[in-house]
């Protein structure tokens, strides 16, 4: 498993789709929020922890596509099927190389870029653990998506169609246990809800991802 992860990580720096490309992403669109809404600091104040977790799921989205297959084309995927690593915890370390490659990079430049959007000093650390509870979900149902839409060309549309509905709730409770955060209320609930999300699908998803890439390789 190590292996494994230690693999994946070297592939995700070689081929370029992970750490510099999610936080470029992730950059850009903080970038682009102020021109677009104009110069106001409390209007950035109000929408900087959104902002940030839309930019922050919209940049883990963008490598999804490279998840599976890579492994997919060298024949990887079929070894990993047949090894005798359980197929679940095969796609558990791919979830954790993508997360660890795009996820933590983002969770740890979200308060530099919360500057840019003039994000409330009490947003920052709410900002922080929110993002840290919440992107390895994003990263584990992003694996759900990859191993649903394998040995489809040009597939990453459609695996995008399919993973965002199930981003929502984790966007939702994210967000709002931010935006309460740097509104100076309790945030307490929506980030125990956010972290039921992720730890459910931890638990729960690679069992179904792994039944979806097995029937998608017979």
């Amino acid at each position: 498993m190590i292996a494994l992860l230690i693999r994946d990580l070297r592939l995700a720096f070689r081929a370029g789709g992970g750490f510099g490309l999610g936080l470029a992403f992730f950059l850009i669109v903080t970038v682009l929020v102020p021109f677009s809404v104009g110069p106001q600091a409390d209007l950035l104040s109000s929408i900087a922890p959104g902002v940030l977790w839309l930019g922050a799921l919209l940049a883990c989205l963008l490598s999804l596509d490279r998840l599976l297959a890579l492994d997919y084309e060298d024949g990887t995927l079929d070894l990993l099927v047949t090894a005798p690593l359980p197929l679940e915890a095969a796609l558990s370390i791919k979830a954790l190389a993508h997360w660890l490659t795009t996820g933590l990079p983002l969770v740890i430049a979200a308060p530099v870029l919360g500057v840019l959007l003039n994000l409330p000093a009490n947003g920052f650390g709410w900002v922080v653990v929110s993002l840290a509870l919440g992107t390895p979900a994003l990263s584990v149902i992003g694996t759900f998506g990859a191993a649903l839409t394998v040995g489809i060309k040009r597939g990453g549309l459609l695996m995008s169609l399919l993973v965002l509905p199930l981003y929502v709730p984790t966007l939702i409770f994210g967000a709002e246990a931010a935006r309460r955060g740097a509104a100076g209320l309790d945030g307490t609930t929506p980030l125990l809800m956010l972290a039921g999300i992720t730890f459910g699908t931890i638990a729960l998803m690679p069992f179904a991802s792994a039944a979806v890439l097995r029937m998608g390789l017979r």
